[in-house]
């Protein structure tokens, strides 16, 4: 019986096992070293938050794994060897397997700043960061301040739960306006407006030179690299991106970039050997996407589409039109297709913005053929598959803007804005 071993028990990794697992009778072994069940990384926050508990997260019973006959080992990959297709792990046991796929997302960048390994300070992204969260930031007494270092969507989710617990932070961010390597200037302003409001120090245009550290080697502030201000501290999140996470496979003869590198089918150079998830970097590029993406749902659609090719059907990995969703604070967020910070070659902008200053779209479209390209919303949650439907038909602006009700999943609001939006975007259009 072929054997079929996968590292990494994250979204795309337990995704593929699903689907081989529907599709096949192969054996399956997924290797995880972070926690023995699958569990949601995206709900990370809100247990923190007391929204719900940690066994909350795990959208399966315990019981369902040996059900479904997928085998789950807990252990650290030390070192692949392709030509023996073998794995070796930390405490010295080995593994066999016929076909591997790597999923082992991703892990916090940090750029050599000293002090940056000191007790106290980490990222947020596995369930040990959770843990040792709850250790060093349990409340406003043990931490009188927690400093916050790079302005992604990590690095607000950190902000609101550190937030919940009334524990005052400041926040770095060496962009001159928030995530404005991402947003356009109206939505990014909006941002800083709001992180402001919820009585976050926000310090834009600022770097960290280094870390403090006490007696204990704990972290006691930061010095700021502009000023040489200190900033007393009890806990450092650092969330400046993240990284594939593939340093156990640098002296595997596995080709990698800042992934490991992948084709359409996600195979690597190696046979029986593949890459899925954060970890996985596209060798060709589809349409404006980026070679490495660490985003969920990509990470779900590449597992299942390595499951039809480890099951004989070979499929390309086809993510589609571009969109995601987050959250700022209490502001939903949603894009669909492409609204790059600042316009490029034919592309033109309209930007509106409610009057309660938490609520806006920017809408990307062709200034010549007025095709439609991209919408951004703020504050305004909107239906994925209308915007999919008419990114596909490549509708032009007009016909979405007129239909834009359509999308909304909240018509009341629409209905009270729909003037105001239509009549701004007539205003500035014509």
């Amino acid at each position: 019986m072929e054997h079929v071993v996968i590292i990494g028990n994250g979204i795309s990794g337990i995704s593929v096992a699903r689907h081989i697992r529907k599709l096949s009778n192969k054996k399956i072994t997924v290797i995880s070293e972070e926690t023995n069940y699958f569990f949601s990384r995206t709900a990370l926050m809100y247990v923190y938050m007391g929204h719900m508990k940690f066994e909350h997260t795990q959208p399966y019973e315990n019981w369902f794994w040996k059900k479904n006959k997928i085998d789950l080992k807990k252990g650290t990959v030390k070192r692949i060897d392709p030509d023996f297709n073998t794995l070796h792990f930390l405490n010295g046991e080995t593994l066999v397997f016929d076909k591997l796929i790597i999923a082992t997302g991703s892990k916090p960048n940090k750029f050599g700043w000293k002090g940056q390994d000191l007790k106290g300070v980490q990222g947020l992204y596995h369930k040990q960061d959770l843990d040792t969260l709850e250790k060093y930031a349990p409340n406003n007494e043990i931490c009188k301040r927690a400093v916050i270092v790079g302005g992604g969507l990590i690095g607000i989710e950190l902000a609101e739960m550190l937030n919940s617990r009334n524990i005052p932070v400041t926040f770095l961010v060496r962009e001159t306006s928030f995530w404005n390597a991402v947003l356009p200037g109206g939505e990014s302003h909006m941002l800083n407006r709001h992180i402001k409001n919820h009585h976050i120090d926000l310090r834009l245009g600022t770097n960290l030179k280094e870390v403090l550290s006490d007696e204990n080697g704990k972290v006691k502030g930061v010095v700021i690299a502009e000023t040489g201000e200190e900033i007393a501290c009890d806990f450092i999140g650092l969330t400046a991106g993240v990284s594939p996470n593939i340093d156990f496979i640098k002296d595997s003869n596995i080709e990698t970039g800042r992934g490991v590198k992948v084709n359409r089918f996600l195979e690597t150079n190696k046979k029986d050997i593949y890459a899925i998830g954060d970890c996985a970097e596209q060798i060709n590029a589809i349409g404006q996407r980026r070679p490495v993406e660490a985003v969920w749902y990509t990470g779900r659609m590449m597992g299942e589409a390595l499951a039809q090719t480890i099951c004989n059907k070979p499929t390309k990995y086809n993510p589609g039109h571009w969109f995601n969703s987050a959250k700022f604070l209490d502001i939903e967020y949603q894009t669909y297709g492409w609204v790059f910070p600042n316009p490029r070659g034919n592309e033109a902008h309209f930007h509106w913005k409610h009057q309660d200053d938490t609520k806006c779209i920017t809408v990307c479209f062709d200034k010549y053929t007025n095709e439609f390209l991209g919408i951004n919303t703020f504050g305004i949650r909107m239906r994925h598959e209308v915007f999919d439907k008419w990114l596909t038909e490549k509708r032009n602006v007009d016909y979405v803007m007129n239909h834009l009700s359509e999308a909304n999943f909240d018509p009341e609001f629409y209905k009270q804005n729909e003037n105001e939006i239509l009549s701004a975007f007539k205003n500035e259009r014509y």
